[in-house]
Formats: C-alpha cells, structure tokens, sequence
C-alpha cells in the first residue's frame, strides 16, 4: 500500500521555462479583457500617486520651508496648500488601491473558476487508462492547489509587476529629469543588484517546480489513505501510514525550508543594497546641496525615489516566486489539457437507431500495455434478449470484454459491434445511453437517493424513479429513511450497506431503459432473501434486453442461454448450463468445486 516517491517525482522538474504557458494562460485572462484594462488604469493611478508624494515634499522645501527670502505668511500658505495637495493625493492613493484590488480580485476569481471548469470538464472526457495512471491525489492537486497558484499570479503577481514596472520606470525619468549624475550614483549598485538576482532565480525556479510535485505526492497519499480507511484500521496500518506520510510531509517541509532560506537572504541582500544607494546618494548629493549645485529638496526627493526604485525591486524578487509557483503549476494543469483521450468519436459518427441488443465480438485482441495482450481472438454473438454469462478464474479477461463493449477501451485486433455497428463508429454518448451496468461495488454520488437513481437526468419524472426502485423491490427500504426518495447521500453512500446500494444500482439500471444491460457479479453481496426479490425484478428488467452476465457462483447463470468459459484470456468453451455439465469441461470442474464448497457439513456421527 502506498505510492513510491519515484510514481510522484516523474513530473518534468527539470523543464525550462516555456513562454507558451504564459501566452496560453494569458489567453483565459484575455476573455476579461474589460476588467483587466480598468485595473491597469487604476493601477497606474495608485502607483503615480506614490511618485508625485515626493515631488509635493521637494516643491515645500525649495520653494517655502527653505527660503528665508519670502514672506513668512506666504510661505506658510504654500505648505498649507501643499499639505492639502499631498493629503488628496493620499485619498486618492487609497480610492484607487480600493478600486484595483476589486477589479482584480474579481478578474482572478473569474479566471480561475474558468480554468477549474476547463480542467474538470477535459478530465471527464479523458480515457480510464488515464485514470489508471494519475493518482487522484494528484489530479485534485491539479484542480485546486495548482489553480490557486495561478490565481495568486494574476491577482498578486501580473497585475503588481506591470504596477512595479510604471513605478520604476516613473521614478527614474524623474530622477534623470532632476540631476542625471546623482542618478548615475544612485545606480552605482544595480550592476551587483542585478548578478545577486539571477542566482536567486535560478535556485527558486527549480525548487517551486519540485514543491509542486511534492505538494501532488502528499495529496495523492491522503486521499489514497483516506478512500481505505476500512483497510487500514483492519490491518492496523496506522503506524506504517503515519511513518510513511511523517516522510512525505518532512520532505515537503525540507523543501519549502529551501525556499524560505532562498528568500531570507535574497530579500536583505536588496535591502542591503538600497541602503548603500542611500549612504552614496547622501554622501554625493550632500556635497552637491553644500556646493549650492542641487537644492536640499531635490535631495530628499531623490532619497524618498530611491526608496521608491528599490521597493519594486524588492517586490519584484517577491513576485518572482509567486511566478515560479505559477508556472510550475501551470506546467501541470496544461500537461493535463494536453493530455489526449485515447478513445474518441470518430469525425462522421455513423447514427445508432432504435438498438435491438445484438452484440457481436468479432476475433477481438486486446490488451491494456502493448506487448501484453489479455483477450485472444474472442468469438461470440448474443442475439437481441439473450442472456450471455462470462464465466472463468479471476484475471480470464471478464472485465476486459465489458471494457470492451461499454468502448472503455478500444481493440487491438478484430470488432465489437452492437447490431452489427462497430462501436469505434458510433457516437460513445450515443452507445453508453443504450447500455446499463450493475457493478459488484456500487458507487453512489453525494446527494439525493432519487438524485442517484436518475444519474443527474434532471428531466425524468418522479413516477420513473419511483417505479424503478419498485421493480427491483428497493422502495421498502428507500421509503424507510429520513426522506425516503430525498434523504441524503453521502461520499460513496458510505452510509448504506452493500446491498442497499446495490438495490439502488439496479433502480438505476431500470431507470435508464437500456437495450444492453451489465451484471458484474451484482447480487453477490445481497443476502438470499433479497436476491430472491431481486431475480424476480430481474426478470422484468432483461425481457426484450441483451443481457452479459459476470458471475462467480454458478447458480445464479444456470438460466443463461449461453455460458462463455474464459480461461487466460481465451474462450475455451460456449454453451448452456446443461450442455456445458455433459461436456465434462472446465466449467464442469467449477461447477462441482462450487458444490462441494457450498454443500453442508454431515452431522456428528454421520
């Protein structure tokens, strides 16, 4: 039990940056086109209005606090004006913050339930090979976690880069406007700035793509662990589970430690550095203002832009790891909408009119991984209502032929053909409407009983559902809970024993008026009693339908017109019940190993 670090650290991590993800996630964002325009506008509005602050403080230096000459009314008018001046800007400064972080919060929400939908939607429509190879751990990683990175990145990352862009590329036009040469000592210390960067970049990229694939291997673990509670409280594995995901969530912490250590030196590195701009611009400019060559406001002003340079700098390096998340995470979520099904309709779907049932495998060959083939040259045909069973050893290739039938997979080699129509020619919705299956282990969505019966057919009727579930004799218990038809489901139908949920499942069967119905061993877990109740809706059920039967105990298919004996993936014999005992085969070895299993103990001193 368990899934191996090397199952969860296949993802690329390793993958340099592919400007396609930004392009193609860029292209969501642009449906929001609107939106996105009046944030930058608000934006640029909220980061000029930190630019003119210090011009307001230079302009009360020079021209009122700092000249003794004028007026001391007149001066004191000027700062008065200015401080009216600096506080409306502050208002401004706030209405417009205000305003942005809305319309970007609101644009990020958007896209990111945008991009769920996309990634749940294309899920759906993925193979179960797909599945078979994805924990779901993982994909729920892809759906939450790895979205919400993206999210962060357009409401925290994009948005603020373009604002910490204008800033500094206001900031320094003003510096130049006021003294190019103390600008040019100001900037004395980019050239290190810009060296010390690149190393933190190149360290920070490749650790969020590898807490990205730690983060899916610790859900994936979860929600494995969590699905086989029964399980491991059985086995008592909860001391294994525990050590095993301590290791996972220690190693995830180790990484995000890596992370933080990055961001703790990088981050007083370029405070470091704007305080060395600092002491240069004071040790040069003060000599300069002695000098009389610059004014004591052009000063401070160029003190209060320094500060200005260097925070969008520094958040610039902040935001760089927001965006390495991002794109790490968009490498994931696009890796799965790139994935392509392995089953999909053909371009001209041949229509499939009022289906009979008749179900033919034509010298089928399939297998689930190249070179390892689990069905050989399968023969058979049921005619419309016939009542075919599947019998064999477990790992004959039973499910592989419902697999087959229900185009879950697609043939190696030969046909399957439902009236005589290829199932890789027709319409897979239009196929899977025809066909039901009631499957050992049922499974049933959170919500409603009726909900569950339906399969989220909003359109049928009430009297269906209900006459569904008094077919196959499941009203009297469905009318016995809280609700009756509306009581509640819950994950899995957890609440439920194995055969209520079965009952259930064979409403649903019912409900959907199929032509080819699907019994993988469906009553084993019912007790006599009510497989009796059962048969009897059964009955009902396959008159006028094809039916294929899965079934380890014999004597549930003993009224089978034929009987498939499957052994290694080939179909050793075909018959009845009856034909199959005179034959003296191996389903007449399965037949009397059963019996004699199921016979009853001779008494005591028999």
């Amino acid at each position: 039990m368990g899934l191996t670090h090397t199952a969860f650290m296949e993802e690329d991590v390793q993958k340099g940056f592919d400007p396609r993800l930004a392009r193609r996630f860029f292209t969501i964002v642009w449906a929001y086109k609107g939106l996105l325009f009046l944030g930058v506008g608000l934006l640029m509005v909220f980061r000029l209005s930190d630019i003119a602050a210090p011009w307001i403080t230079k302009t009360a230096v020079d021209a009122f606090m700092n000249r003794p000459d004028r007026p001391v009314e007149e001066r004191l008018n000027g700062v008065h004006w200015l401080a009216l001046a600096f506080l409306a800007i502050v208002l401004l400064k706030i209405a417009a913050n205000y305003a942005e972080t809305i319309t970007t919060l609101l644009i990020g929400q958007r896209v990111m339930h945008d991009l769920r939908m996309r990634v749940f939607n294309h899920m759906q429509s993925l193979s179960l090979s797909f599945f078979s190879r994805n924990p779901v751990g993982r994909l729920m990683t892809r759906v939450t976690s790895d979205v919400s990175a993206l999210n962060e990145m357009l409401t925290s990352g994009l948005v603020a880069i373009a604002g910490d862009i204008i800033t500094l590329a206001a900031a320094v036009a003003v510096m130049l406007h006021y003294d190019w040469r103390l600008t040019l000592v100001a900037f004395a210390v980019v050239p290190v700035m810009l060296w010390g960067t690149r190393i933190f970049r190149r360290f920070a990229r490749q650790i969020h793509r590898i807490t990205r694939a730690k983060v899916a291997r610790l859900n994936a673990y979860l929600s494995e662990n969590l699905g086989g509670m029964k399980v491991v409280q059985l086995f008592r594995r909860e001391a294994e589970n525990r050590r095993r995901f301590d290791e996972y969530g220690r190693d995830l912490y180790r990484t995000h430690l890596r992370a933080t250590f990055y961001s703790a030196v990088f981050f007083p590195f370029v405070d470091i550095m704007r305080a060395t701009a600092v002491a240069l611009v004071v040790w040069y400019g003060g000599g300069r203002v002695v000098q009389d060559r610059i004014t004591l406001g052009t000063l401070i002003a160029f003190i209060a832009y320094i500060e200005l340079f260097f925070r969008p700098l520094r958040e610039l390096a902040e935001k760089y790891n927001i965006l390495q998340s991002a794109m790490a995470a968009a490498e994931k979520i696009f890796s799965v909408l790139d994935e392509k099904a392995e089953i999909v309709d053909p371009p001209a779907p041949e229509p499939l009119p009022d289906v009979r049932g008749e179900v033919e495998f034509d010298a089928v060959t399939f297998g689930y991984e190249p070179g390892h083939d689990v069905l050989h040259e399968i023969a058979f045909r049921a005619k419309p209502g016939e009542m075919i069973a599947l019998v064999g050893p477990t790992g004959s290739g039973k499910t592989s032929i419902v697999n087959l039938l229900c185009r879950f997979y697609d043939v190696r080699r030969g046909r399957v053909l439902v009236d005589g129509h290829d199932v890789r020619a027709v319409a897979q919705r239009e196929l899977r409407k025809r066909v039901a299956i009631v499957l050992q282990d049922v499974f049933l969505f959170t919500g409603t009983v009726a909900e569950n019966i339906a399969m989220g057919d909003r359109s049928m009727p009430r009297a269906s559902i209900e006459a569904a579930a008094r077919a196959v004799h499941a009203e009297s218990f469905i009318r016995s809970l809280p609700g009756g038809y509306d009581a509640r489901v819950s994950e899995r139908g957890s609440t439920f024993s194995a055969g209520q949920r079965q009952l259930i499942a064979f409403a649903r069967a019912f409900a959907s008026d199929p032509r080819i119905i699907i019994l993988d061993e469906a009553t084993s877990n019912i007790d006599t009693e009510t497989e009796m109740l059962i048969q009897d809706g059964m009955k009902r059920l396959l008159a006028g339908r094809t039916s294929v039967v899965i079934a380890h105990r014999l004597s549930t298919i003993q009224r089978a017109d034929r009987i498939l004996v499957l052994h290694h993936g080939r179909l050793l014999e075909s018959g009845t019940h009856a034909e199959l005992l005179r034959n003296g085969g191996m389903y007449a070895r399965l037949h009397e190993l059963q019996f004699e299993a199921e016979a009853p103990a001779p008494a005591p001193g028999v």
